[in-house]
């Protein structure tokens, strides 16, 4: 796994030909047993890695289409699984918890319930204040920007920008943790607010 902007964040990635861009899992090592999110599957390298960082106590997973490779390392962790409470009727997996917004997973790790994006209860995860964890809706198609999910793969794209620009008025905002494309591990508030400028012209 990849270190990250923190001693205690690592990744995983696999490049999606079809889209040109990186998907990520991420691991939030911690004493108290370690957190991924949206993890894809493990090669035996990365595997080894998470093994030696102590596995993993519970596994996020931030909407329905970022099930990935959930179950398989569930049964090898015994990780416990959280997701969307709105998406209970379309994640098959063995869900121990539904989260919803304001949730911790963990102590500072807490839920943000976002709205109009292509899965109806989509989550994004602030941890401890300065780190966004994000799912599908923000992404990132080149490096030093942010950018959206489609308008036309979101299923209300006025919620789904107001949900964006709620995240870019977050305080303290460092980095931004995208599943698909590059990360931002400097100004993440910055690039949020250029985001949501950007969207603002597009739909003016």
């Amino acid at each position: 796994m990849k270190a990250l902007h923190r001693p205690d964040l690592f990744c995983w990635s696999r490049f999606d030909e079809a889209r040109d861009v990186d998907f990520h899992g991420y691991a939030w090592i911690r004493p108290e047993g370690n957190v991924l999110v949206d993890p894809l599957p493990l090669g035996p390298h990365d595997r080894a890695h998470l093994e030696r960082l102590g596995g993993a106590r519970w596994i996020v997973v931030t909407n329905a289409d970022h099930v990935r490779g959930t179950s398989e390392i569930a049964a090898w962790t015994r990780a416990s699984i959280a997701a969307p409470a709105a998406e209970r009727g379309l994640i098959r997996l063995d869900v121990a918890r539904w989260l919803d917004e304001g949730d911790e997973v963990v102590p500072g790790l807490r839920v943000l319930a976002l709205h109009g994006s292509k899965t109806p209860g989509e989550l994004a995860l602030l941890l401890e204040g300065t780190t966004l964890l994000c799912g599908d809706l923000v992404r990132s198609h080149a490096g030093g920007r942010l950018d959206a999910l489609p308008a036309l793969k979101l299923a209300d794209p006025v919620r789904a920008y107001e949900s964006i620009a709620r995240l870019a008025a977050l305080p303290g905002i460092e980095a931004v943790l995208v599943g698909d494309g590059w990360p931002a591990f400097r100004d993440g508030g910055k690039l949020l607010r250029e985001l949501c400028d950007r969207l603002k012209r597009s739909a003016a």
